[in-house]
This record gives structure tokens, sequence and C-alpha cells, in this order.
């Protein structure tokens, strides 16, 4: 699109973080990180935050088929026009999740400084990935609003699994071994 704010080659890297060739082996190297340090730490639930970010990840397909199958939206103009499936995005769904995970992993792992940055870099990220779908033409935004909105309760959930592990881990551990 001519006169936009991102030159082609731009948007296109923009809508390519979303692929599941990106995003996934991104989280995967989270899960592995965050499983190793909390193991380490000597965590007695060490698997289950890793764990609840491959099930959020696994999930967005669960989701996100059904409903582009049901809604059956149509696209934008460009590329893809003509065809149908649109609504949400898979791409932003997959963007928002498998970083917003990976994030919310690491985020307890890095110094008190680091840790808003990190949040909103993932943040920028998936504004990026769906500014980069918008512009190509692969998505009308609010396909990609309709995965934030997808994606947050998978994280919200994954989060909550993640902080009531480590409080169980503290409230099961005796005085005499902390």
């Amino acid at each position: 699109m001519s006169g936009s704010a991102f030159p082609s080659p731009v948007a296109e890297f923009l809508a390519d973080l979303g692929n599941t060739a990106v995003a996934v082996p991104l989280l995967a190297v989270a899960l592995v990180r965050a499983a190793w340090c909390a193991r380490r730490a000597g965590e007695p639930r060490w698997w289950l935050p890793p764990l609840a970010a491959a099930v959020a990840m696994a999930a967005v397909p669960a989701l996100v088929v059904p409903f582009k199958a049901l809604i059956d939206r149509p696209g934008p103009p460009g590329p893809l026009a003509g065809e149908t499936g649109f609504f949400p995005s898979g791409h932003a769904a997959t963007a928002a999740v498998a970083y917003g995970a990976a994030a919310l992993l690491l985020h307890p792992l890095l110094r008190p400084r680091l840790r808003r940055p990190l949040l909103v870099a993932v943040a920028v990220l998936n504004l990026a990935v769906a500014a980069g779908l918008v512009q190509r033409g692969y998505h009308w935004p609010l396909d990609t609003v309709a995965s934030w909105c997808l994606s947050g309760p998978l994280l919200w959930a994954m989060l909550r699994l993640s902080r009531t592990s480590r409080m169980t881990g503290r409230a099961g551990r005796s005085p005499a071994s902390s």
C-alpha cells in the first residue's frame, strides 16, 4: 500500500513475526529456560509454569480455527482478497500468546529493572505484528484485536497457574527447609 507507515518489506517482516515458525521456537527457548531455572532452584512444581505456557500455546488453534470457520469473514483488499476465514487472526493470536507467555515465564528470572521494559517490548512487538498484518492486507484491524481478546484469557490462566504453583511450593515447605 502506498503512503503507509511501513515499507512493504518491513511490514512483511513484522507480519512474519506472528508465524508459528518464528514465535513458537522463541517460546520453546523460554520454556526450557524457565523450567531449568525453577528445577535448579528446587521449586517443587517447577514444571507447571512451562506446561501452562505450552498448553496456552496449543489452545490458540483450538480457539482460532472454530471462530474462523463459524464467522467466515472475507479478507481485506490485498493479496488474499476473495478468500474467507480471516476473523480472528491466527498470526496475531500466535504472537500474543507465544511472546506474552515467554515474557511471563522469564519475568521472575529478570532483574527488577528489566521486568517492565520486557513487558513493554512484548506489547510493542504485538502491536507491530498487527500493524504488519494489516499493512500487508492479510487482516482487517478488528481481526487482530479479536485475537488479543482470545489471547488475554489464555495468558491470564497461564499466569494464575504459575502463581499458584509458586505459592503452593512456598506454602508446602517447612521453615527448616527454607
